[in-house]
């Protein structure tokens, strides 16, 4: 893999991601573009501890636009004047194509002392999707995960890196463009902190056992496999919440991408491209692509002194994959009891899900 990184006319961080080491990556943002003023601020909710993001300057970011004024495909020399003039196409990337790419994003959730959001584009083919990608690919995709995750580790005001895609205009995607996000948060999210907190009474109560390990033991043994490797098994989870949920785990515990052995790198993009190409199959042809959601759980960088007895090799990278179709023109809706009290009702038993989810594997 080679790294590049150059800037945007507004100063943003772009890097290039790409597969053979002779490629020169010297192309010049030619936009006029403003330094990005962002608003973004942290606010903690004193009834349930939570940490919210106010982000007002996000109404104004880009919203569906037509195919062939998508910023996230290359720049071109064409006849389009979409993102400039007597220039052709000039989107995020000036480049005229490239394999992976990543840049701070123009509208973030997170900027400044309250964190840093960035764009990961997985590939400069529009109409394509991550299932698409080559092997190949699919473990430059991963390189770039694993060296944001890295790079925005050390800065002062990121405590915890999230990696996800959200796929579909049913999960609420703007941009059609085969892209995923990073997250770099100022504080451990929520659904991090309930994990610990989990973990640290299991550790306790169990006389020092790993509450992952457990689960995946229990797991692996019962009819909610999904798929398994020799490296990675893929397994529907006891509680899913989601119609159709996958949670990905390397078998022997990591607590980040960056501890990924070499095995396991080179097995995921295997396992990972089978599990979403099963996922557009579940619902037949007649459908859309399948909305989902992917997320990548790694361990916070910051103290956890608030989980005793917790170290952070003590937490599991994972990956959780899940769709809010529930059947054929369906979709799963977070109403009062999801969104009000935050109990999920599964309309789909897991062990349901994951034969299904075995049914449509690749023959």
């Amino acid at each position: 893999m080679k790294k590049t990184s150059t800037r945007l006319a507004d100063g943003r961080e772009l890097i290039y991601y790409d597969s053979r080491d002779d490629v020169v990556r010297d192309a010049v943002d030619r936009r006029p573009l403003d330094p990005v003023a962002s608003s973004s601020q942290i606010r903690r909710d004193p009834l349930l501890g939570d940490s919210v993001a106010i982000a007002s300057h996000r109404q104004g970011r880009t919203y569906h636009p037509p195919a062939d004024e998508c910023p996230l495909c290359p720049s071109d020399a064409g006849t389009s004047q979409a993102f400039g003039s007597g220039g052709g196409r000039l989107g995020e990337i000036p480049d005229s194509s490239y394999d992976v790419a990543v840049f701070e994003n123009r509208f973030p959730s997170l900027a400044g002392d309250a964190g840093r959001c960035e764009v990961v584009c997985f590939t400069s083919d529009h109409t394509s999707s991550f299932a698409d990608l080559t092997e190949e690919q699919a473990g430059l995709v991963l390189d770039a995960w694993t060296d944001r995750t890295a790079e925005l580790s050390h800065l002062d005001s990121v405590e915890q890196v999230f990696c996800f895609e959200n796929r579909g205009a049913e999960i609420g995607v703007t941009l059609g463009h085969p892209h995923g996000q990073i997250y770099g948060y100022p504080f451990t999210t929520p659904r991090t902190a309930l994990m610990l907190r989990s973990l640290a009474e299991h550790k306790e109560q169990t006389g020092g056992r790993n509450l992952f390990d457990d689960v995946l033991a229990e797991e692996r043994t019962g009819e909610r496999v999904v798929m398994e490797g020799e490296h990675w098994v893929a397994f529907v989870p006891y509680a899913a919440r989601w119609p159709y949920e996958v949670h990905l785990y390397p078998k022997r515990r990591v607590p980040d991408l960056l501890a990924l052995e070499d095995g396991a790198r080179t097995e995921f993009p295997q396992i990972y491209l089978e599990l979403l190409r099963r996922f557009d199959r579940l619902f037949g042809t007649g459908e859309s692509p399948t909305p989902y959601i992917a997320a990548w759980h790694q361990a916070p960088f910051g103290t956890l002194d608030d989980f005793p007895g917790v170290q952070r090799d003590d937490f599991a990278l994972h990956l959780e994959l899940f769709t809010i179709r529930r059947t054929v023109g369906k979709l799963k809706f977070l109403a009062g009891s999801e969104s009000g009290m935050n109990v999920f009702i599964n309309d789909v038993p897991p062990e349901t899900a994951a034969e299904r989810l075995r049914e449509v594997a690749s023959t």
